[in-house]
């Protein structure tokens, strides 16, 4: 049987607690992945008691109040607490979500909060997400055409046309769903992701774009499309209930269709 010795430096150690107001009669805890790349130190878990009667009921209330009230030194992203900018993205209790539409009461028992997984951690809560947002860019995520504009208007679509982008363009990039593909752990470097495919697939199906025979050849590969196995594990952690997933299908069939 094979072994495999993880690197010291990976191991998560326990770490600090940091206690609540002992008059408090709705504490919480909260445990939190702690990692400094520049302390040389372990990863860790801090453990902090919150009292929610004096905070706002989301996972990200919180965290600003720890960060304000008691440990300045925890980092994490947000901006804003609207589940708009999806700056907040991570793992609480075992799922990929924002921290600002997460109701602490919706989490039993302690509420154990990490990084994206499988990304790089910049520090703390904060992914590396330089990766993600090439790979992004990587599908031109903008309209492409050839012919000039009307030159009294817009380039206008139908309604049904309309409709078709409405759900893919309400995707915020926060990560969540590519950061719960198990194909996207494994390939990250050539699988494009749940996310980048959500758009390219955004753009494959506007009507008003005109290159769309280029944009599928440039995902006809046995890895940038076709490494989805359709585990749908994007589609479950979507903050904004869309479905990548479905997406993905819907290129898939483009692609057999125009061979056709």
């Amino acid at each position: 049987m094979a072994k495999f010795r993880l690197p010291r430096n990976s191991q998560i150690k326990p770490g600090k607690k940091h206690p609540g107001a002992d008059a408090a009669s709705n504490a919480r805890e909260f445990q939190i992945y702690r990692y400094d790349p520049d302390s040389g130190e372990n990863p860790r878990v801090d453990t902090y008691q919150v009292d929610m009667d004096d905070c706002g009921p989301m996972v990200l209330d919180a965290l600003i109040k720890i960060k304000n009230e008691v440990d300045p030194t925890l980092t994490f992203r947000r901006s804003c607490r609207e589940g708009i900018c999806g700056s907040c993205s991570m793992n609480i209790d075992g799922s990929n979500t924002l921290a600002c539409l997460k109701p602490v009461e919706d989490v039993k028992g302690p509420v154990k909060i990490y990084p994206l997984p499988h990304m790089p951690v910049v520090k703390d809560l904060v992914p590396d997400l330089t990766n993600f947002y090439a790979q992004y860019a990587s599908v031109e995520p903008w309209l492409q055409t050839r012919t000039p504009p009307p030159p009294d208007s817009e380039r206008l679509q139908s309604k049904e046309d309309q409709e078709k982008i409405n759900t893919p363009s309400a995707c915020i990039l926060c990560a969540c769903c590519s950061a719960a593909c198990p194909s996207y752990w494994w390939n990250s470097d050539r699988y494009l992701g749940p996310a980048a495919l959500l758009q390219a697939y955004r753009w494959i199906v506007d009507s008003r774009d005109e290159a769309t025979g280029e944009r599928l050849d440039a995902l006809e590969d046995p890895f940038r499309l076709y490494r989805c196995h359709t585990i749908l594990n994007c589609t479950k952690d979507c903050p904004k209930d869309l479905n990548p997933g479905k997406a993905i299908a819907e290129i898939k069939k483009l692609m057999v269709e125009r061979e056709h």
